[in-house]
């Protein structure tokens, strides 16, 4: 009986950890994917200290989980304790830093708010300056999405470098400017009237609801594969501990 329960421990253990394997090597794909997507989202990702940060570490812990998710299955299969001990404390570790994660985005949740953003850019924003990461960052993030400021073209009534830039000529920046296609190597529609600020001209859309809407079904996804890998590790580890003191 105890040998047919140690063979279930077993084969439950080969399956959350292939689970783990299979997590490990999505975190690591969207962790990838954030990095090189050539849509935007890098750029997204780049205006944000927080947030390239959070990329990083997406890439670390999927690389993690993806090699603890096959020592894990080795394991397992093989009946080795130190294989299993080894996969215990490391998904330990990864385990509290992926609550701890969890953590500092619920607590730092305002620097991803409406106001923060709208507060960066009218008080660092220069313009078509593309020798300052800020700006081309912001104009990347605007040509590719088709949108200007983060509320719409109001916001840069307030940015006070590009005003002070432009000597008050400009209403908008040029990156706000509707071209055909709507890409960077795209032709303007007119620019002299988009930046007297003319309607016809220009995209009236604010950068964080064009954004959100975007991005908002991955973040849920995102949301929901962390929710459930963390899930899996709990009980991977349990059933590592089970498998472990069954072992002589």
């Amino acid at each position: 009986m105890e040998g047919d329960c140690l063979s279930c421990m077993k084969y439950l253990m080969f399956v959350f950890n292939f689970f783990i394997f299979l997590g490990g090597a999505c975190l690591l794909g969207i962790g990838i994917w954030v990095m090189v997507d050539p849509t935007g989202f890098r750029e997204i990702v780049a205006a944000n200290p927080l947030l390239i940060t959070g990329a990083y570490i997406l890439l670390a812990m999927g690389g993690l989980l993806f090699l603890l998710g096959f020592l894990g299955c080795c394991g397992a299969v093989r009946e080795n304790k130190c294989l299993l001990l080894f996969f215990f404390l490391f998904i330990l570790i990864i385990f509290l830093a992926e609550l701890s994660a969890a953590i500092l985005a619920f607590i730092f949740r305002e620097n991803l708010t409406r106001e923060f953003f709208t507060k960066e850019l009218t008080k660092h924003y220069q313009g078509n300056n593309d020798t300052d990461v800020f700006s081309a960052t912001w104009n990347s993030v605007m040509i590719t999405f088709g949108c200007c400021g983060v509320n719409g073209p109001e916001d840069f009534q307030f940015a006070s470098v590009f005003r002070l830039l432009t000597l008050n000529s400009d209403v908008v920046p040029e990156a706000c400017c509707r071209r055909e296609p709507q890409t960077r190597d795209g032709v303007l529609l007119s620019r002299e009237d988009c930046l007297l600020g003319r309607d016809l001209f220009l995209n009236k859309q604010g950068c964080y609801t064009v954004i959100l809407n975007a991005f908002e079904t991955y973040v849920y996804l995102a949301g929901a594969l962390a929710i459930g890998v963390l899930a899996i590790e709990l009980f991977a580890m349990i059933f590592a501990m089970c498998l472990f003191r069954g072992i002589q």
